[in-house]
């Protein structure tokens, strides 16, 4: 497994279905402009912001040249700190080492056969609850959105709010119908008020969080010299997830490494206001190891790659790699506000999914190779990324590389033949004058690969005199 959607077509025929959903439409602008709105407050109070957005930047490229060193002097501070190390090449070994660390625990067949899950992109990506339902294990998704998405039999369409593709007359609607199949049932008086809603996806994960003995979580970053993970949430349930339960597994990306705590003051500084545009995140839980009669008795650490060394070798690319998935790229992005997230085809949507998910995953499918073109190259995402990373100049890289391994026949074609005439001065005078003369012959739109751009632009109408031929005439 790889995060892809199964069943995904390319990204233009999944976004043009969804640009024809009107309240899909409707739902992502008033959530995007809401919430970069309210970010755009919170950055503006810091004068600093540009120097903490460069010294995230340096600090996220100083441990990717050093990736290596830092990830075995954080397996060795975990291990000092009593937790295990686990190292995962891909998705489906990952996936093995959590499924039998779960069977491994629990003194009844019950508590080993579910979990409780904190929000967590890196289980998505590798399908975590797909594979642990395959071996008998039930992942209860505890995050409310994530519940809402988990719920309604949904994916996730946003980095920071899965769900933001519901409003809330439909979220009332999924708790009615699906909420007695996993548990308690919502109240039979539930309306469409955010406070009652909370109150049911409460009082249905509660019981969960008290007989769940093993929890899954991501995090957020590692700090490498002690060992320590953390992960920042808003609503309450990390916390309960992290303490609780007997046993801790933890599934990261061996990119959220940073090297020192003084590092880390810089991210959670960072993190929050490019988020949920708040100063400081209500929950952060930093936890180091185990420790004897307080929180879980066992912490295990799978640290994933899954294509993630790939892209580190990528001297463009791999500045995709210092994410702290914020989700600002998608609050502006004009594509994603129109086409959504399902039609990235990944649990890593909008601008950083277009140029992660390939990168991950390669561009041999539809879907990926698609994805460098899910974008208008405004740079609106590079402006607001809070460790500056150049989407655009990624995409176009990306661009190249899906070009090169081969398109459309005639497309090869024309940029073959138009790289001979560009490299040949006399037969660019030729086609220029010959274009001239004939362009009472040119058709409106294209044919072939063509009309998809000329559906919605107008080609541009070739001058009678190329401009060489009328410079040389006014110059004499």
């Amino acid at each position: 497994m790889n995060g892809t959607f199964l069943g995904m077509p390319a990204f233009p025929q999944a976004a043009a279905r969804a640009v024809r959903d009107g309240q899909l439409r409707a739902n992502l602008r008033h959530a995007t402009h809401t919430i970069r709105d309210k970010r755009a407050r919170a950055v503006a109070e810091l004068p600093d912001w540009a120097e903490l957005r460069a010294a995230g930047k340096a600090i996220k490229d100083h441990t990717l040249r050093h990736l290596d060193r830092y990830l075995v002097q954080l397996e060795e501070s975990v291990t000092a700190a009593g937790g295990t190390v686990h190292w995962a090449a891909d998705a489906e070994e990952a996936n093995r080492i959590v499924a039998g660390l779960i069977r491994a625990t629990g003194d009844s067949d019950i508590e080993k056969r579910e979990v409780v899950k904190v929000k967590s992109m890196a289980t998505q990506e590798i399908g975590l609850n797909e594979a642990l339902a395959a071996e008998g294990i039930t992942a209860y998704e505890t995050d409310l959105a994530e519940l809402i998405v988990q719920l309604g039999d949904d994916r996730p369409s946003h980095i920071l709010v899965p769900a933001i593709h519901r409003n809330r007359a439909e979220i009332r609607e999924i708790f009615a119908d699906r909420m007695a199949a996993w548990g308690r049932p919502a109240p039979e008086s539930l309306t469409d008020s955010p406070a009652e809603l909370a109150e049911a996806a409460r009082l249905h994960l509660r019981e969960k969080f008290l007989r769940a003995r093993v929890a899954v979580s991501g995090a957020n970053f590692m700090v490498a010299e002690t060992g320590t993970l953390v992960v920042v949430e808003s609503e309450g349930n990390g916390r309960m997830c992290l303490t609780l339960p007997r046993t801790l597994i933890s599934v990261v990306g061996i990119e959220k490494v940073v090297p020192t705590w003084r590092d880390l003051e810089v991210f959670l500084q960072l993190l929050p206001r490019s988020s949920t545009a708040e100063r400081m995140n209500p929950y952060t839980s930093l936890w180091t190891g185990t420790t004897e009669d307080d929180g879980p008795s066992e912490f295990h650490l799978v640290l994933l790659d899954n294509g993630r060394t790939a892209a580190l070798a990528d001297q463009v690319g791999r500045q995709a790699l210092r994410c702290i998935r914020c989700s600002a790229c998608l609050n502006v992005c004009p594509v994603y506000e129109r086409a959504g997230g399902h039609a990235y085809g990944s649990v890593y949507p909008g601008p950083i999914g277009a140029i992660l998910n390939p990168q991950l995953r390669g561009t041999s499918s539809p879907v990926d190779a698609s994805l460098p073109y899910a974008s208008s190259l405004c740079g609106a995402c590079y402006e607001v990324c809070p460790v500056a990373i150049d989407i655009p100049e990624v995409l176009v890289h990306l661009r190249e590389r899906v070009a090169e391994q081969g398109g459309h026949p005639l497309e090869r074609a024309a940029m073959a033949a138009a790289g001979y005439v560009l490299d040949h001065p006399a037969a660019l005078a030729a086609a220029e004058r010959l274009a001239g003369r004939t362009r009472a012959l040119h058709p409106r739109r294209l044919p072939g690969p063509g009309r998809a751009w000329t559906d919605s632009r107008d080609l541009p109408e070739v001058p009678a005199e190329p401009f060489r031929d009328w410079w040389r005439r006014n110059r004499a």
